[in-house]
């Protein structure tokens, strides 16, 4: 809150402007820093980061274009953007699983009776990167998944290089993943989405 939104009584102190003074006019400013669901329009933004970031790692993308407005159309509540002044820097896009492990059909397929989430991808644009937004998103992204009932559980899969990273956000290793892409092979990870009733009561969810 502005301070002088705060203490009225300080508002004295400037001369009452008329009300067509550009002074007196409203600003339409954009929030420095929001993180909101994401939906089918946010598609292309979506796309272009996670293209960068990866195509130049792996050669491929963990989700296209056309996979992304799918996900983004069935389960917005299920992603979560990152905007700095309106422009996305960092997102994150789920979708609910039905089985204890990842199989290859959870690369394309939202069940909307599971009760776990697939983390497809995670990534950050090229000028955010070494600022540790990554691990805030995942933070902010877990949370978010304490708010939704039905979820007990988020699943991902990577590479080797990446299991620290998502240690560090709480994830277990639980094996190798059936999963394969190419040559590229995967270490499947779980987090334990706990205490439903305890957050909705603390957290405003």
């Amino acid at each position: 809150m502005p301070v002088l939104g705060a203490l009225p009584f300080l508002k004295a102190a400037h001369p009452r402007l008329p009300r067509d003074s550009p002074g007196r006019r409203r600003r339409h400013t954009l929030p420095a820093s929001e993180f909101r669901c994401l939906g089918p329009e946010d598609a292309v933004s979506v796309f272009e980061i996670e293209r960068e970031a990866f195509i130049s790692v792996s050669g491929d993308c963990p989700l296209h274009l056309d996979e992304i407005r799918h996900f983004l159309s069935l389960c917005p509540e299920l992603s979560l953007g990152w905007f700095e002044e309106g422009r996305l820097v960092a997102f994150i896009i789920g979708s609910l699983w039905d089985e204890d492990r990842l199989s290859q059909a959870a690369l394309t397929l939202h069940r909307p009776h599971g009760t776990a989430v697939h983390i497809h991808v995670l990534a950050v644009h090229r000028t955010a990167r070494q600022q540790g937004k990554g691990s805030i998103l995942m933070w902010r992204y877990l949370q978010h998944l304490r708010c939704l009932p039905v979820v007990r559980r988020a699943l991902l899969m990577c590479e080797d290089f990446l299991v620290p990273f998502y240690a560090k956000c709480g994830f277990k290793v639980l094996g190798p993943c059936d999963v394969t892409v190419g040559a590229l092979a995967f270490t499947e990870m779980q987090y334990a989405v706990r205490g439903h009733a305890f957050m909705r009561r603390n957290s405003g969810c």
